[in-house]
């Protein structure tokens, strides 16, 4: 077949009839109700002036504490080509009453014209990664139609605004949710309209405001509310908190898929190996069909994160065989679990980049994960972990076993909340526990580099850093990346 007959005969799509601009100036007038005050086309959608790049539709919202019609110069300056304002401007602009409001119709209107298939993603831990993931697998199968949220978009106008950024001729939609308090998963689902709506798992986040697991599990369950008719439920089988997961989905879902090692599990591990790039080689039973493929992440918490993103394509109608090779591929995020190789002398260590997030769950992964990876010494830079409450300096005590099972050499311990573990190590005595070069307590990051400088990074280290992002670890991080030739 020559090139013009194989043209010819491409399968005909009606999404090729959609515009390729994201939107037009008629668009947004008629989704949001507003009057707009010249003809344009937009290529994508910012809140944040300094985020803004060339043909942006910039949206300048208002709250407490800050207005966005202030930035407006600054997001013209920086290429947008229009806003949406609820005053008049002398910027091409779409005049709104309310320009949150304005927002929401505008995400509305863009999840009802792609007629995308939609993934929620939400849990305590692991979401962003997950969520990557399926991206990665549904993007390869659907040659670029895929779309999902950047960076970690997940609340109260980042999810509207990655729905306002979606295509007309997406194919997939996936979508992270986040929560602080009972109520604001529900409001998010009810934005995306999800076809799928995972939970990756339940663990102790934010339980200051929720006040016990059972409560972050019904928090995590709202996902399920606005489901669409038809729609799938995947939640973790080897949770303690499945069979109330299970109840909340049969309230909404049609089909409720669950995944992991249990015999019951619908995605069910089979058998899980070490492979030599650190991550491991994975056999899955998913009913019909068996299915062996490579995880690229180290952990053990990605082999159960990675049935949860071939339950999730799977019921999406996604390639399990593109999901495979995605996995396979994917490295590292930038402050969750990105591997960068520091030039020292002598050789290279090991810093693993896990600043971005931390609660009692995911420090207890990522210090296994560092007992087994290969090093001279392992070194732990552990953040406090942030909205534990009154349950704060136990969950933080606790921590002194996965350090003893890491067989950690030396402990950097940075915020308030970590002198409790500092207690307990000193307390029991941290050379006992198998911490050989003892600890050290700091208050922030500026402490936390010196502390390590002063230490000594030797080749052959394995150095984990992890902690809440508020206590700002991406800036030790920054520091010892910005000394280092080498690259992730």
């Amino acid at each position: 077949m020559n090139a013009l007959r194989a043209l010819r005969s491409w399968p005909a799509d009606q999404r090729d009839a959609l515009p390729l601009a994201l939107w037009s100036s008629d668009e947004i007038a008629a989704a949001t109700g507003g009057m707009a005050s010249h003809e344009f086309q937009a290529s994508g959608v910012e809140m944040d002036s300094r985020d803004v790049r060339r043909g942006d539709l910039f949206v300048a919202l208002s709250g407490e504490a800050m207005d966005g019609h202030r930035f407006l110069p600054q997001a013209f300056a920086n290429g947008a080509v229009a806003a949406i304002v609820d005053r008049p401007v002398d910027y091409p602009h779409v005049l709104v009453k309310d320009t949150t409001a304005a927002l929401h119709a505008l995400a509305a209107a863009s999840r009802d014209r792609a007629q995308a298939v939609r993934i929620g993603v939400t849990g305590s831990v692991g979401k962003t990664g997950v969520k990557e993931a399926i991206f990665l697998a549904l993007d390869r199968a659907s040659r670029g139609a895929a779309h999902r949220s950047v960076r970690s978009y997940n609340n109260h106008v980042g999810v509207p605004l990655t729905l306002a950024r979606m295509p007309a001729r997406s194919r997939f939609g996936v979508f992270e949710m986040g929560m602080n308090h009972a109520g604001e998963i529900r409001a998010l689902t009810a934005h995306v309209r999800p076809h799928v709506a995972l939970i990756t798992t339940i663990a102790p986040a934010h339980i200051e405001n929720l006040g016990s697991m059972e409560a972050i599990a019904a928090a995590k369950a709202e996902i399920f509310e606005s489901l669409m008719p038809g729609g799938t439920a995947v939640i973790p089988a080897d949770s303690p908190w499945v069979a109330q997961l299970r109840e909340a989905a049969r309230k909404y879902a049609a089909k409720v898929v669950t995944f992991g090692s249990s015999p019951d599990a619908d995605v069910r591990l089979l058998d899980a190996i070490p492979s030599a790039n650190g991550g491991s080689l994975v056999t899955a039973d998913l009913g019909d069909t068996r299915l062996c493929y490579s995880v690229a992440e180290p952990g053990e918490h990605w082999i159960a994160n990675s049935l949860g993103v071939m339950a999730a394509v799977q019921a999406a109608g996604g390639d399990l065989g593109a999901a495979g090779l995605a996995l396979a591929e994917m490295g590292g995020l930038k402050g969750r679990g990105a591997r960068h190789q520091l030039a020292v002398p002598g050789g290279k260590a090991l810093l693993i980049d896990e600043s971005y997030n931390a609660n009692p769950a995911s420090m207890r992964a990522t210090l296994r994960q560092l007992g087994q990876t290969p090093a001279t010494r392992r070194i732990a830079v552990l953040g406090s972990m942030k909205e534990l409450g009154d349950f704060g300096p136990k969950f933080h005590a606790q921590l002194t076993e996965p350090l003893a099972e890491a067989k950690v050499d030396y402990a950097i311990l940075v915020g308030d909340e970590m002198r409790a573990l500092a207690r307990e190590l000193g307390k029991g005595g941290a050379v006992s526990l198998g911490i050989t070069a003892g600890f050290a307590h700091c208050d922030n990051p500026a402490e936390a580099i010196a502390a390590l400088k002063e230490f000594g990074i030797t080749a052959g280290d394995a150095i984990l850093v992890k902690g809440s992002n508020s206590v700002g670890l991406g800036a030790l991080v920054s520091h010892f990346t910005g000394l280092s030739a080498a690259g992730t």
